[in-house]
């Protein structure tokens, strides 16, 4: 490949003779589609009320009888809002039917607990014990309300209080996770001292406990894309990035270790390469249950301009910060 065609990061790391293979894959993440009852500016998969977007049984099918052939222990569900997709119920059921798979993570916006006839979906959580990795980028109703819509910052405190009543939160066993999402083009604060002030103020003034904040790096791709050059922070943020690559966060970057699948069910490297269409294969998508499960760790990475959020300071992931 010549040098003219590569993005700025990828020339960065030939200068600084830096190689991101892949590492044994540990996570399958997939994406089960647009679908959302939020519009977060923040979004970079631009999920909403109106997408038509989700995975079908089966679309599901395929992917389980795939995963049947691995080792993979760790399956990552996000959206859009995963539990508006129509088989969501029939996913984790067989999801959990598999021996191999140890822990299912469910990324929820906490919102969607409240919406009329989603009645069932925390008890049926709780019979799973699925992880719940949920949307919360600030502890002010100001910030998340201007984050995510007016009276977001209520339901999801609702939310939570129905969450932490099911032990989620206070168990060892029922994982609950919180994530931060800065409100502006800058960089998460320190993620130890953040999760401190969390704690402090959710407890304090609504008794809400829960295990772990993940900080992560808003992705310039999409609708933050959009937020960004129509405000005119774009080439701010970008240069922000770019000053604050940090060399220590690649041994942690998820696409080493990550699968990331589409609603469609084809490859990508990560959720944000599947929002930019950086596929498997340069002519059409490389679905997963064509591919042998033993090709993906020899299949290189494809880097571009915002991998640089993810290298960013202390670096980001789905599990928040990569160098402590």
């Amino acid at each position: 490949m010549k040098n003219s065609t590569l993005s700025s990061f990828e020339k960065l790391l030939n200068e600084q003779f830096i190689s991101i293979p892949r590492t044994k894959t540990e996570i399958l993440q997939i994406n089960v589609g647009k679908l959302c009852n939020l519009t977060c500016s923040h979004c970079h998969v631009n999920a909403g009320p109106k997408r038509k977007e989700i995975i079908v049984r089966e679309t599901i099918d395929r992917i389980l009888d795939w995963l049947r052939q691995t080792e993979i222990a760790t399956v990552d569900l996000t959206g859009g809002a995963p539990e508006m997709v129509p088989d969501f119920q029939y996913l984790i059921r067989e999801l959990r039917s598999l021996p191999k798979v140890k822990k299912i993570i469910d990324r929820c916006n906490l919102t969607i607990l409240n919406e009329p006839g989603y009645e069932w979906l925390a008890p049926f959580l709780l019979e799973h014990r699925l992880e719940i990795v949920a949307s919360m980028p600030c502890y002010s109703a100001a910030n998340v309300n201007a984050q995510r819509g007016e009276g977001v910052f209520d339901s999801s405190i609702l939310g939570l209080q129905k969450l932490n009543q099911l032990g989620f939160g206070k168990e060892e066993s029922l994982s609950l996770h919180l994530v931060y999402n800065p409100g502006g083009p800058f960089l998460p604060p320190d993620q130890k001292e953040l999760e401190l002030d969390y704690k402090r103020e959710l407890k304090n003034h609504f008794d809400i406990v829960f295990h772990q904040l993940f900080a992560i790096t808003n992705m310039p791709i999409s609708r933050y894309q959009s937020w960004l050059k129509n405000n005119g922070h774009l080439e701010e943020y970008m240069t922000l990035l770019r000053e604050a690559f940090n060399p220590a966060s690649i041994p942690g970057l998820m696409c080493r270790n990550t699968v990331n699948i589409g609603w469609q069910g084809e490859v990508y490297d990560c959720d944000f390469n599947q929002q930019l269409g950086l596929q498997w294969g340069s002519e059409k998508p490389r679905l997963l249950w064509e591919i042998d499960p033993s090709e993906i760790e020899t299949h290189p990475i494809t880097f571009s301009e915002h991998c640089f959020g993810c290298t960013a300071g202390c670096g980001s992931s789905c599990q928040g910060v990569l160098v402590n």
